[in-house]
């Protein structure tokens, strides 16, 4: 059983809500990018406790909590580690949105639930790098719909200008 399968089987077990982000996603939606880790959003605060992830020290992983301060734009984020296996990032968000991307998450037969288009862009608007401009221009070019850049542009409204700015940028 991979790791991966492993941590969505506790957050499973835990009833964590949880979605697929970063490069995995975009690989979900056609995207091919090269990443190391894989990466998951929540924004339930009970994935920065120990106890929860025990048994994957148990069975040979290592994890590794870091809790966000008041001024970090993440609440935390839990790395799970196996040798030979990608690691696994479960990143906890702090915003009412973030929750909002995971209720919205696209629950597939298998694997874990995967962000919408809409959010996965608002995601990477947030984190704000280089890449992740790229990553949107992406997204766009592939699934850019007149629906989806509008929910889009609806979605930045209560989000800070330098969102808008660079979703601006992103369309050019």
């Amino acid at each position: 059983m991979t790791l991966l399968v492993r941590v969505l089987e506790l957050l499973n077990a835990h009833q964590v809500p949880h979605a697929l982000i970063g490069a995995a996603a975009l690989a979900a939606r056609g995207i091919a990018r090269s990443t190391y880790d894989i990466d998951l959003l929540t924004t339930d605060q009970r994935v920065l406790r120990a106890d929860m992830w025990a048994v994957l020290g148990a069975e040979g992983a290592t994890v590794d909590i870091r809790r966000g301060d008041q001024d970090d734009p993440l609440g935390g984020v839990v790395r799970a580690e196996s040798p030979l296996e990608r690691p696994v990032d479960i990143v906890l968000g702090k915003h009412a949105w973030q929750a909002r991307a995971v209720e919205r998450a696209e629950r597939l037969p298998d694997g874990p639930p995967i962000v919408t288009p809409q959010d996965l862009i608002v995601l990477k608007l947030y984190a704000g790098g280089t890449q992740d401009l790229w990553d949107v221009r992406e997204l766009l070019r592939l699934v850019g719909t007149d629906r989806l850049i509008a929910d889009v542009s609806a979605d930045l409204a209560d989000h800070p200008q330098s969102m808008r700015d660079v979703w601006a940028e992103a369309r050019r």
